[in-house]
């Protein structure tokens, strides 16, 4: 690139940036803030313009969810011990990994940052982070909405020192906060004493995460200062955490506020300049309609987790009932080239239920709920705008949430159901995520829910290296049995260009007992046909339904057969599945 194109790229860069900033801060000098931002986040150096609609990311792509210590050593870093693993299982695998947050912090397993640029001493070093970072490319959290009471930042604020000054949302009690949506049950506001006397901070999700005050551009300039760090210390992808919640208006619901879209707009326009390559994530477990806003027009985020999925496809598993789920793919609008789904049955967090509103009645959803907990699991609540609460999510590890029905409960086929459930997942348009505890097929920890107090330590085992080892060499442990099938199935997928996360989707309609999808490449040389039985009975599917290709040869991608008779059938044992694909 010239350096008139590079000017000009830079220009370009400082409008855009002002147009959004004059959005947020109407009245503060837009350029002077939108160059301070540029310069902290070294565009005044260079600017690389991004192509808004280029694919990041293609079929080979899979995402790894872990905590830095989700398998330990003794003596050694988890850091440190997490990449050997890594390497030795999934290399060639995954394409990227998602460390949660491995900042020091004080509650909630990371998600109450006391320092956004330190490493948490107990996990490693930033020399850690930056091998597997050599490896794979590095997913981070930016818990942008809060930070800890223990932090620095909020402790100059009960000071009226900076930094900290001005840096947390307030409000009195006094206020009408009455549509304020709430993903917790506990108080919003919490009482302290500060040297200008008694305030009121604003907690969305804990008294000991502070929610942070957007409204004061230096809180936006030490975010972009973070952000920079952080990509000058190899991450690749930005997951925005609670992003939804941002920016407060008292009058308001304080969710999904146009404030937060320009937020989010500016954030991506600052890093895909900085980094072309750079992929922001906004996670917002919100409503479904709610969550696909944040693509904006390509201008927003790169990719929104599929939040729907986890609860839907759960429910579709344990009912035998593919009705809803079908209903809700044939309303899914294709993302567009440079967007895309990122799609997940577990992570750390409990399976959401706000995502299937409108989507599941309150039967189906009490249903679901009485089965979990049946299976071991737990639920956690939210406070509703009328102020009762309401199920939030489940908590439960996803293998022993496949444990059964909920009309014949407990059955003999948890793994089956569990690698069916996958193999849906991994066929969908989206990138696909696993969480490190479905690779491995980890139980329900009851021990941990019970030292830690927490629903959500259920699905947060901590395995010592030498367990999982050895249970992955056991051809009789069902944790190899779950490894192997799922590492074969994104091996399958890593070959087929009809599974790239842009490819054309069209959902088939097979009956309530057998989900189907029909993709096709963006080059529309391939096709796959794929075909899962998610109930407990033999399934029978008239291959003349499908319309395959007469004059071309097909293969079933899973079992290595020919299909010979295209106007035949084919029989699905219970949780079984066909990934049939031309020969290309």
């Amino acid at each position: 690139m010239s350096k008139a194109d590079k000017d000009s790229a830079c220009d370009e860069m400082l409008q855009t940036v002002a147009r959004y900033l004059e959005r947020l801060y109407p009245d503060k000098n837009s350029s002077k803030l939108a160059r301070r931002l540029m310069r902290t986040m070294e565009l005044d150096k260079h600017c690389s313009p991004p192509d808004p609609f280029s694919n990041k990311w293609d079929q080979k792509n899979i995402v790894l969810i872990t905590y830095g210590d989700s398998i330990t050593q003794s003596g050694k870093r988890p850091l440190r011990t997490l990449r050997k693993f890594l390497r030795k299982y999934l290399d060639g695998i995954t394409t990227t990994v998602h460390i949660l947050p491995f900042f020091p912090y004080s509650s909630d397993d990371g998600f109450s940052v006391i320092d956004y640029l330190e490493v948490n001493r107990q996990l490693g070093s930033w020399k850690d982070i930056a091998a597997i970072g050599e490896d794979f490319r590095l997913m981070a959290d930016l818990v942008i909405n809060h930070c800890s009471a223990e932090s620095e930042w909020f402790r100059n604020y009960l000071l009226g020192k900076e930094p900290g000054k001005g840096y947390f949302v307030e409000a009195h009690p006094d206020d009408d906060l009455s549509a304020v949506v709430r993903p917790r049950s506990s108080p919003l506001l919490r009482e302290v004493e500060t040297v200008n006397g008694t305030r009121h901070v604003w907690c969305t999700f804990s008294h000991d995460q502070v929610d942070l005050n957007f409204r004061n551009p230096e809180v936006l300039r030490r975010f972009v200062s973070i952000i920079n760090f952080y990509i000058n210390h190899g991450v690749k992808v930005f997951r925005l955490d609670a992003v939804a919640f941002l920016w407060k208006r008292p009058d308001s619901n304080c969710i999904n506020l146009r404030e937060t879209h320009t937020m989010v707009r500016l954030l991506r326009s600052l890093i895909e300049y900085r980094d072309p390559e750079a992929v922001i994530i906004t996670e917002t477990n919100v409503p479904n309609h709610e969550n696909l806003a944040y693509f904006g027009n390509a201008n927003e985020a790169h990719v929104i987790y599929n939040f729907s999925l986890p609860p839907l496809l759960l429910n579709t598993m344990v009912s035998g009932d593919c009705t809803h789920l079908k209903a809700w793919m044939m309303r899914m609008p294709p993302p567009r080239n440079g967007t895309a789904y990122l799609n997940f049955l577990a992570s750390h967090d409990g399976i959401g239920l706000r995502p299937v509103e409108g989507l599941l009645d309150d039967q189906e959803v009490d249903r679901l709920i009485a089965t979990m907990r049946a299976f071991g699991g737990r639920v956690s609540t939210r406070k509703a705008e009328n102020g009762e609460d309401k199920p939030y999510e489940i908590n439960i590890s996803l293998l022993d949430a496949m444990q059964g029905t909920i009309s014949g409960g407990l059955d003999t086929w948890q793994v089956q159901r569990f690698v069916c459930a996958h193999a849906i997942m991994l066929a969908l348009e989206g990138i696909p995520a696993i969480y490190i505890h479905s690779f491995l097929g980890t139980n329900n920890d009851e021990q941990a829910v019970e030292e830690s107090g927490h629903a959500r330590s259920i699905n947060r085992h901590r395995w010592d290296y030498e367990d999982p080892t050895a249970q992955l060499k056991d051809d009789y442990s069902h944790h190899a049995r779950v490894y192997r099938r799922l590492r074969k199935l994104i091996e399958i997928r890593r070959e087929q260009r009809a599974l790239h996360p842009n490819a054309t989707q069209f959902t088939l309609q097979l009956g309530p007992q057998v989900f189907g999808i029909w993709r096709q490449s963006l080059d529309r040389m391939q096709s796959v046909f794929a075909l899962h039985n998610i109930s407990d009975t033999e399934q029978v599917v008239s291959l003349a339904d499908l319309n395959l290709v007469a004059n071309q040869r097909w293969l079933d991608l899973i079992s290595g057969e020919d299909v010979e008779n295209l106007s035949g059938e084919i029989t699905l044992r219970p949780y079984q599945f066909a990934w049939m694909s031309n020969y290309i």
